[in-house]
């Protein structure tokens, strides 16, 4: 039986997003018997409330700031030795890569792309960082991107050859999210309908364009509520925002929900209203679960990708008006409580996505991807 090989997982921290989510189940579903599997948390100082197997090694870095990181990072790869680094944060992927060339002789880099680059800023920062993503992802042995719109973004905007990028399914655990769906179904109360969103409390996830949408929405179901799941630096702001239309009665915010799979069990309709996206794996786990989803054209592609699927209604473009007429739209449409099969799930179940996976890391390992 051929030895293990020795993987090493880098984020910043798990919990609180996408990426942390697909390291994640990462570390729960790469098999065991074939890879030493390490887990570096770069900002966290003890490896916290999330069960992992125990298979999996976790090193908490204790960094304040992945830029502050370069040392602890460099220690354990040098203390390790992985024959593959997968990093799963657009930062953390530029620090690593910058420490390239003082890594162990035949270290091999997969960086994951989080987001896209052509919404940075016009400015000379933007500039800045394209020309920096440029010259630091080509040190990488490959780049696993979320969708063929984003692959297509960073090819553009930084130069990265098509050839050296993936396209890789985000993991989802359908069996543990529809497991959770039923495990409590008195989330909601009053007579609905019931919108649900998911995702870290920032800009681009455009809850302040769905707050405005939801204000339109109530004129014509005074019953709708709003409910705004996780945590990050708008939630005040977005508070505040509610309070203003007069909404704070029917727009709760409950900060970060670890399991999203109860959110779903008598939700109306998941709303995604990024103005930029990869792969949301909140519609990947509310499409697991059958319910509609409402989403606005995000930079990133993958609204591309599912648009015209039933069960799916795609706005007109990024903004607060579009996005009320298509939650509208797909409201009247509806009856209560319906829920659709959303085949295009299959693609993203761990039977699929984490043999890709596997395939990815093992070609790495053995130099024949790139």
């Amino acid at each position: 039986m051929p030895s293990r090989r020795t993987v090493l997982l880098l984020i910043p921290h798990l919990g609180g997003g996408g990426a942390e989510r697909v390291t994640e189940l990462l570390t729960h579903y790469l098999s065991p018997e074939k890879y030493r599997i390490h887990l570096g948390l770069v900002t966290n100082s003890h490896a916290g409330s999330t069960e992992l197997p125990i298979s999996v090694t976790v090193h908490a870095l204790g960094a304040k700031r992945v830029r502050f990181a370069a040392l602890r990072v460099l220690r354990l790869i040098w203390r390790l030795r992985p024959e593959v680094i997968l990093s799963g944060m657009a930062h953390l992927n530029l620090l690593v890569l910058l420490l390239r060339p003082l890594l162990p002789s035949g270290t091999r880099i997969l960086v994951r792309q989080n987001g896209t680059l052509s919404t940075m800023p016009r400015g000379y920062r933007g500039v800045a960082l394209r020309r920096f993503f440029r010259m630091l992802y080509r040190r990488s042995d490959g780049v696993i991107c979320q969708s063929s719109a984003m692959a297509k973004d960073l090819h553009k905007a930084a130069g990265i050859p098509i050839e050296a990028m993936a396209v890789l399914p985000n993991p989802v655990d359908v069996d543990e999210v529809r497991t959770a769906e039923r495990m409590d179904a008195a989330l909601w109360t009053g007579e609905g309908p019931h919108l649900l969103a998911v995702g870290r409390l920032v800009r681009e996830k455009g809850f302040d364009l769905l707050i405005d949408a939801f204000a339109e929405v109530r004129h014509s179901f005074p019953s709708a509520d709003l409910t705004i799941a996780g945590a990050g630096s708008q939630e005040t702001a977005l508070r505040a925002q509610a309070y203003v239309l007069g909404l704070e009665r029917c727009v709760r915010i409950p900060g970060h929900v670890r399991s999203t799979g109860p959110l779903f069990q008598n939700a109306s309709i998941l709303v995604v209203s990024s103005r930029e996206e990869g792969m949301p794996n909140a519609a990947l786990e509310a499409a697991a679960c059958g319910l509609p989803i409402v989403a606005v054209p995000s930079m990133g592609g993958w609204t591309e990708e599912l648009g015209g699927n039933p069960g799916i209604w795609l706005a007109r473009e990024v903004a607060s008006e579009a996005l009320a007429a298509t939650i509208l739209g797909a409201l009247s449409r509806l009856g209560p409580g319906q829920r659709f099969a959303h085949r295009w799930i299959d693609l993203y179940c761990l039977e699929n996505a984490i043999p890709a996976y596997e395939c990815l890391i093992d070609f790495t390992i053995a130099g024949q991807w790139t």
